[in-house]
């Protein structure tokens, strides 16, 4: 009677064969997105829907790169600086990387942490991430200055196509946008750990519920996702 059961079981729910299998899979298991929070969930399908922004504009300004018959500016003497007589390439971008990497590297250890209930802790490394992610914009506002102060203009540059301006005014304004508000952000949540609205319950934005930390990932995955879309633009904009 115990040796028919398996097999009654098996015939009444059944193992559809392909596709359908692995849908009747994933829906009859309790664990595969029970415990994810909305706060967490709509982030990822925030960061998806901007993954597909970041993808158009790099796909497109390949496209414009290698369809062009006007000769592309050499991105190691437009973006070069001349520092004690020296003509450093790219140096400028090259510290703007390393800042930006740098700030993941402070962001991680303040999630840490938060799930930790070291809140003065986390607070300081989320303003240092914070400090990290303005110092990257100052730069790449320094780095607007000066070429337009060289003649670089969205229809034109003086250096050979005319696409090159619009691409690079808004793949970088798009980038230092998102880099903007996620310092904001940091901002924002530092102060809400430092004073310990997470701790107490404080009613508020991202505060409602006692002792999670959670929003200090949150803000993490956003900020790791913005540091992530900064390597292919470095890799593709500047080294190509």
């Amino acid at each position: 009677m115990n040796e028919a059961a398996p097999s009654t079981l098996n015939a009444k729910v059944g193992h559809a064969p392909g596709w359908r299998g692995i849908v009747a899979d994933w829906s009859s298991d309790q664990r595969a997105f029970k415990n994810v929070s909305w706060g967490k969930a709509m982030m990822w399908i925030f960061l998806l829907s901007d993954t597909f922004i970041f993808g158009s504009f790099l796909i497109s300004y390949m496209t414009v790169r290698m369809s062009t018959t006007v000769p592309w500016p050499n991105p190691s003497e437009v973006f070069a600086l001349e520092i004690a007589g020296h003509h450093l390439p790219l140096i400028l971008i090259a510290i703007m990387t390393f800042v930006l990497i740098s700030s993941s590297g402070t962001m991680a250890m303040a999630v840490n942490f938060g799930y930790r209930r070291e809140r003065r802790t986390t607070a300081v490394l989320m303003l240092v991430t914070a400090l990290l992610g303005a110092t990257f914009v100052g730069m790449q506002a320094f780095e607007w200055s000066k070429l337009i102060g060289e003649g670089v203009r969205p229809w034109g540059n003086p250096w050979g196509a005319e696409q090159f301006g619009s691409s690079f005014f808004m793949i970088t304004g798009f980038h230092g946008t998102h880099v903007t508000i996620g310092v904001i952000v940091l901002i924002i949540i530092a102060r809400k750990v430092w004073r310990g609205d997470f701790d107490d319950g404080r009613r508020g934005f991202f505060t409602s519920r006692k002792g999670r930390y959670e929003i200090v990932e949150i803000t993490g995955l956003y900020w790791h996702f913005v540091d992530l879309v900064w390597v292919f633009i470095f890799a593709l904009f500047y080294l190509w």
